[in-house]
C-alpha cells in the first residue's frame, strides 16, 4: 500500500468510529500493535497487542463515554507507511459532560494493518473531564 492508500484507510477507519462502528478499526489493528497515549492520565501509557488495546484502552473509554468519539478531521499528512491525522473529537461522558478534545495521531501502517500508533491529546482535559475525582 502507498501513502495515499494508508491515508484513505485511516480516514475510513476513523470515519467508521465516528459513526459509532469501531469494529473496522479493531479489525485493522495488527495483532502485535503498539498504541501509546502520551501523558500521565489513567489512559496514558503503552498498550501492547490488539487484546490489550481493546480491553484496557477501549474499555477505559467505554467506561467514561456514552458512545465512541466522533472525529472531525482537520488534516492528514502521509508519507510512505506513516500517516499523521489532526482532528477534533466530540463525545459525552456518562454524567452528561461534553468531552471535546484535540488529537494529533501518528500511525505506522504495515500491509494494511495499524502497527504503531502514538496519540497526542490534551491530557489535562482527559483528567478533568473523563477522570474527575480519580486519585
Amino acid at each position: 500500500m502507498g501513502a495515499s492508500d494508508n491515508e484513505a484507510l485511516v480516514r475510513r477507519l476513523y470515519g467508521e468510529v465516528s459513526a459509532g462502528n469501531p469494529a473496522p478499526l479493531v479489525e485493522h489493528l495488527a495483532e502485535d500493535v503498539e498504541w501509546t497515549i502520551i501523558g500521565s492520565t489513567p489512559l496514558s501509557g503503552v498498550y501492547c497487542g490488539r487484546d490489550d488495546v481493546v480491553t484496557r484502552l477501549f474499555g477505559g473509554l467505554r467506561a467514561a463515554l456514552t458512545a465512541p468519539v466522533q472525529f472531525s478531521f482537520e488534516r492528514f499528512v502521509s508519507a510512505g507507511d506513516s500517516v499523521v491525522m489532526e482532528a477534533r473529537g466530540h463525545a459525552t461522558t456518562h454524567d452528561g459532560r461534553p468531552y471535546e478534545n484535540r488529537y494529533c495521531i501518528i500511525f505506522d501502517v504495515v500491509d494494511g494493518k495499524l502497527q504503531r500508533i502514538i496519540d497526542y491529546v490534551d491530557t489535562e482535559l482527559i483528567n478533568d473531564v473523563l477522570f474527575a475525582g480519580a486519585a
